[in-house]
């Protein structure tokens, strides 16, 4: 047999093009920050800082109407019952004389020219890198959360960037990025950004994809599916005590949430952060790899990856490699393709392997594809199909 040759992915970026883009710094959340005061990041250089809120502000997608000004949030699960004047749980979403409104539109507190790899997508575009986005907010409070700095906080308390959809889609543009990725702290609570930011995208020929906790209501969820071509979920636990008791919110919706995204036919990979002593448990393990199997198929990737102490769980080692490795094997004795070990550089299990003939067909280290074994998403050596979003 020929032997395959390594392909350079098409999105791929030289070295020292990556070093640069690499060494931008963040347009890092600053609490107490003036509202709408410009970042030091060269992403907006010469924007000019907002006179007030105003633009930031636009209605709401998914609510109801309730007497008396009331509004009720079709968003998320919670359904938040607002009255005239307050916010949501998720502290970015206000009723305004009984009209619901977002207060994140175009408000962007983080910005990053991340690897695809980082977030982690693995059958989506190797070696792309994307540009990473974020506003404040989120709709569950996770005790682990390694970004509760945006994600736990109002937007009032951070300082922001006006950055309008089509200048998004322009940055990814002139900073060589196939891709906008919602990501650090929760898209869904920005879902209206999203939205927008994606048709923006898609006009100029950049893709989008969300990396989300999966904590929203059918409806939106559709219609986000419509407009983004790849969806990570992270999967916090497959037990109800654990989304109570450490996430603030309930594991149903989030598996329900993974079927519509399959249904929907978007590209979709699922990440379990391996949570020593709270998680960690073969029938966890065992059972979330039958029902990925039983309702998802054998082909959609489940990365498990390593927790370091963050947050409200610092006083937890991090997770022991064993514990990832029995978690893979449990998944492939369960007849899954593609199980994957995070957050461990250089371990085997982060590369990609052929399930028919058992060879790589995505070299990985860390964030960096060592070479591809991809023709037309088929595998070099035996021709079996890799399911992914390859070109």
């Amino acid at each position: 047999m020929e032997k395959p040759s390594v392909l350079r992915s098409p999105w791929s970026v030289d070295r020292r093009t990556f070093l640069q883009t690499a060494a931008i710094p963040c347009l890092a959340a600053w609490s107490g920050g003036a509202v709408g005061a410009p970042l030091a990041a060269p992403f907006f250089a010469g924007t000019p800082a907002p006179e007030s809120d105003d633009q930031f502000i636009r209605e709401a997608k998914f609510y109801e109407k309730l007497p008396y000004k009331k509004t009720k949030c079709k968003l998320c699960p919670r359904e938040c019952v607002i009255d005239d004047q307050e916010r949501g749980y998720c502290g970015v979403r206000e009723n305004r004389g009984g009209t619901y409104h977002t207060l994140v539109h175009s408000r962007v507190v983080t910005a990053h020219i991340d690897p695809i790899e980082k977030k982690p997508f693995f059958h989506f575009m190797p070696g792309a890198v994307a540009f990473s986005l974020a506003t404040a907010g989120c709709n569950v409070n996770c005790k682990m959360c390694q970004n509760w700095d945006i994600s736990q906080v109002r937007p009032e308390q951070l300082r922001a960037t006006y950055a309008p959809p089509e200048k998004i889609a322009a940055l990814a543009q002139e900073n060589s990025c196939p891709v906008i990725a919602y990501t650090y702290s929760e898209p869904v609570v920005f879902l209206e950004y999203v939205l927008d930011c994606a048709a923006a995208g898609h006009a100029a020929g950049v893709r989008s994809a969300v990396v989300s906790g999966g904590y929203i209501q059918s409806d939106p969820l559709k219609k986000l599916c419509t407009q983004v071509d790849g969806i990570k979920i992270d999967l916090k636990a497959y037990s109800e005590k654990f989304y109570k008791d450490v996430v603030n919110g309930e594991l149903k919706p989030v598996l329900e949430a993974i079927l519509t995204i399959h249904k929907a036919g978007v590209w979709n990979e699922i990440v379990y952060l391996v949570v020593p002593t709270l998680n960690d448990g073969d029938a966890e393990f065992q059972g979330l790899a039958r029902w990925v199997k039983s309702e998802l198929g054998p082909d959609v990737p489940l990365h498990y990856s390593r927790f370091h102490p963050e947050y409200l769980l610092k006083n937890l080692p991090p997770t022991p490699v064993e514990t990832l490795e029995r978690a893979k094997a449990i998944a492939d004795a369960e007849g899954l393709h593609y199980v994957y070990i995070g957050n461990v550089p250089g371990h085997p299990a982060e590369s990609t392997y052929c399930p028919h003939c058992k060879n790589k067909v995505v070299d990985r280290t860390g964030f960096t594809i060592n070479g591809v074994y991809l023709k037309h998403g088929k595998c070099q050596f035996c021709h079996t199909a890799i399911p992914g979003v390859w070109s």
